[in-house]
């Protein structure tokens, strides 16, 4: 289900049981809200660290089992406490958006995968939590489907993300296939672009792959769930491959047809 920032977080999708879709949405509000602290308005660097820092001090009173200053995060405290849900994952988050407010390049892949490792692999990891079904087999494949979702949107939002000074594509990979910032900015979708495009969509897409089973493996509503996410996915990848890699004329996202498809596939994965 997309919903602002987190395209991919399912918040009261129906396909999540009725009995886990508060808890889902009180850990949607917490890394939304964060994520808006570090990302939207015109606040200074140091105004959005404070923040995140206030955010941080919050997530120690509940480690402390002490009630919380806001409504928000009271609610919070109580879906930890009821579902006993890990606390490093929502660190982790504040960590990823602490990294947005100062690092706009990454030199290396590896240096990016660490970055998808705290924006979104605790997304995955929660939702195991919640469903009791976080063995070290579904968190590795889970790992691998939220850092590919990432990567995708990373993909999809060059253009935008520019508009930011942000660049996501590892500087590494630009130096392989010829592409400067300047070409970015440009919007140059040439040979060398196309060439770096499609290695980055091979990459995710193989990312997808390696975590593919878990969709299978994971019984009833949440391997529905991840079916959709893993085909959507895959789609967006897809789409950009189909516009040869050119995403800064248009987003590749998904339609009422994909969305035909992506059904489709879900049922014979």
């Amino acid at each position: 289900m997309a919903v602002d920032h987190y395209e991919n977080f399912p918040v009261a999708s129906l396909l999540l049981p009725a009995r886990l879709r508060p808890a889902v949405t009180d850990i949607y509000a917490f890394a939304r809200s964060a994520d808006d602290i570090a990302d939207e308005g015109d606040a200074a660097p140091e105004e959005r660290l404070a923040g995140l820092h206030a955010y941080e001090a919050q997530l120690d009173l509940i480690a402390r089992q002490q009630p919380c200053a806001t409504p928000m995060f009271e609610r919070l405290r109580h879906t930890i406490a009821r579902h006993e849900l890990p606390l490093q994952p929502l660190r982790d988050l504040l960590s990823a958006f602490r990294q947005d407010v100062v690092t706009t390049r990454y030199e290396h892949y590896t240096d990016l995968l660490d970055y998808c490792r705290r924006s979104a692999n605790p997304v995955g990891t929660l939702m195991l939590h919640l469903y009791g079904a976080a063995s070290e087999e579904n968190l590795r494949d889970s790992d691998a489907i939220c850092s590919a979702l990432q990567l995708i949107n990373f993909w999809q939002d060059i253009a935008i993300d520019w508009q930011k000074q942000r660049i996501y594509l590892p500087l590494e990979d630009l130096a392989r296939f010829g592409v400067t910032p300047e070409d970015i900015a440009a919007g140059r979708c040439d040979g060398r672009w196309q060439q770096l495009m499609r290695f980055e969509v091979e990459r995710a897409r193989a990312l997808m792959l390696a975590g593919a089973p878990l969709a299978k493996r994971l019984p009833g509503r949440i391997g529905w769930e991840l079916r959709l996410v893993v085909q959507g996915g895959l789609r967006i990848l897809a789409r950009i491959e189909r516009v040869q890699g050119d995403v800064f004329g248009h987003r590749p996202k998904l339609g009422k047809a994909d969305w035909l498809a992506v059904g489709g596939r879900a049922l014979t994965m």
